[in-house]
């Protein structure tokens, strides 16, 4: 047999690597990334909190516009409602208030008798234009008016002129009269219609046709206004 000497084997430990490896995912992360991180998503959740919360407010904040819309409105229907249900009382009860005349021929025309369908007449006051120079005069229980009150003033102002002749004369008229327990009164402008006509022997005379709502005022002015477009003209 020959005796050899055997050779050494080969160093079995790696060589160290000339470029490090990453760390394994199973490693502690570093300290001051993780603070950072978790810095970063706490500041994201608080801006998604924010939003949040800003959102809820605007939507509250709507919520209460229109309710407080809605209800304004409800509130102003309401008032215009009742305003014009008072208004429809009040023009209502004006209505039942207001007094129209109307008038019947007696004793040849020589008197009217006046009365209103919707209430019972206790009296009446008729002024008369002062240019006419007749003084006023009032009639109870029966309302009337006589064409003696006035009639030569009438004549006097169609003298010489045609013997028939009509026309019209407005007079301030005052009803007064009950309602329930409430004494009220009325005034207003009427025309008296009038016609003169000739007699064989005693001259002429004064004949009463009716009356005629012409305006609801008191106003004497609007009186004498109406009267001096109303008076008899003289004849050429």
């Amino acid at each position: 047999m020959t005796d050899e000497t055997p050779l050494p084997s080969p160093d079995p430990t790696p060589l160290p690597s000339a470029v490090p490896e990453p760390a394994a995912s199973g490693l502690p992360e570093n300290p001051l990334e993780s603070a950072a991180r978790q810095a970063v998503e706490r500041a994201e959740a608080a801006a998604t909190r924010r939003r949040w919360v800003t959102l809820a407010e605007v939507v509250g904040i709507a919520g209460l516009l229109i309710a407080a819309l809605s209800l304004w409105m409800t509130w102003s229907d309401r008032r215009a409602d009742e305003q014009e249900k008072q208004v429809e009382r009040a023009s209502e009860t004006r209505a039942r208030t207001l007094v129209l005349l109307t008038a019947s021929p007696e004793h040849g025309g020589s008197r009217l008798a006046l009365k209103d369908e919707a209430h019972q007449i206790q009296s009446i006051d008729v002024r008369f234009p002062a240019a006419l120079g007749v003084a006023s005069q009032t009639s109870v229980l029966d309302p009337r008016i006589e064409a003696a009150w006035f009639a030569d003033a009438i004549l006097q102002a169609t003298d010489k002129g045609p013997d028939n002749r009509q026309g019209r004369m407005p007079v301030l008229i005052t009803s007064s009269y009950w309602d329930a327990d409430q004494q009220r009164s009325d005034s207003a402008i009427y025309d008296i219609v009038w016609q003169t006509e000739g007699r064989l022997l005693r001259g002429r005379a004064l004949r009463l046709k009716g009356v005629m709502l012409r305006e609801r005022t008191s106003n004497p002015a609007r009186l004498e206004a109406l009267w001096a477009r109303e008076k008899p003209k003289p004849s050429n």
